[in-house]
């Protein structure tokens, strides 16, 4: 299971974390990984505007707009993944290789 993290650099650019559920977002590691200064989680009144999802809810897939999208490394053990379908209580279970032919992401060593 993995979550999807939406975060602001410094340069005000956005970029889509997913990372497992258990684990915590490095905004270290991923602030190095897209070369900004730094890096905070969006403000969650700004999620539904940016994304079209609301807090719980919130997919790599379908967004409004497509923004850098990394999956933390961990995504290599994995057959499959499972995270937010768009809608809180509603998942998407997929293998990396269908996912990587609908969605353009990277894979970073990007949690805590």
């Amino acid at each position: 299971m993995f979550k999807t993290l939406v975060t602001v650099g410094a340069s005000k650019r956005n970029y889509v974390f997913v990372i497992p559920v258990g684990e915590e977002l490095s905004f270290k590691k991923a602030a190095a990984v897209v070369h900004e200064k730094s890096i905070e989680m969006l403000k969650s009144k700004e999620l539904l505007p940016l994304t079209g999802y609301i807090h719980g809810g919130c997919s790599p897939i379908g967004m409004k707009k497509q923004f850098p999208t990394f999956f933390d490394e961990t995504i290599l053990l994995c057959e499959t993944v499972i995270f937010s379908a768009g809608k809180v209580g509603h998942q998407v279970e997929i293998t990396p290789e269908i996912l990587s032919q609908i969605l353009d992401y990277s894979i970073a060593d990007v949690t805590a």
